[in-house]
């Protein structure tokens, strides 16, 4: 086994998630994981788009106008290779982004801590920066990117790192005796 990848239950887990520093610092990045530049927006399951739309009517009230028209005219997600992907406005920002003083913020999360709905937002999204690859079962890994350098930056101040940032969301994803099974083996 290679030492740069943890066993944890049948979840593969790259070790670097237990190193890195990070915490996210929205005020520096300006929430830069819902804006990145791309064709395709946040990857999710058929699951989660049946349960965006159970709250969609709710979440929608939270958009600009240009998001609500995007999700009124053309639905919230596109089909790519079988796979749905949240859509994004001009190849930008996700369809479900609102801004909060310059900051780009989710609506369904937004409703969610308003106790509006009960889903707070797509796995793929909570996990951010952890990012998961499919080799026959799950792979987690850290996304680099250039944006979340003040993440970097906060976490180190903070002394906390990917794995307690996403403590909350690996847990929702695996449960929380799997995350305490990975705190185990990573010494915390």
């Amino acid at each position: 086994m290679d030492k740069q990848i943890l066993p944890v239950g049948n979840i593969l887990v790259r070790k670097e998630i237990a190193e890195i520093p990070f915490k996210c610092d929205l005020l520096k990045c300006k929430g830069a994981c819902c804006t990145f530049e791309s064709h395709y927006g946040a990857p999710i399951t058929w699951d989660e788009v049946n349960q965006i739309n159970q709250v969609l009517s709710t979440v929608i009230k939270y958009l600009p106008k240009a998001h609500k028209s995007e999700i009124e005219e053309n639905g919230f997600f596109e089909v790519k290779k079988d796979e749905p992907l949240l859509k994004s406005i001009d190849n930008r920002a996700c369809v479900f982004v609102y801004y909060d003083n310059g900051v780009a913020k989710c609506a369904m999360e937004k409703a969610y801590f308003d106790e509006k709905t009960d889903f707070r937002k797509p796995i793929s999204c909570h996990l951010f920066p952890i990012r998961i690859s499919d080799f026959g079962g799950d792979v987690l890994r850290f996304e680099h990117l250039d944006e979340c350098q003040p993440a970097i930056e906060l976490g180190k101040k903070e002394n906390t790192t990917v794995a307690e940032f996403c403590e909350e969301s690996l847990s929702r994803l695996y449960g929380k005796e799997w995350y305490s099974q990975f705190k185990e083996l990573i010494g915390k």
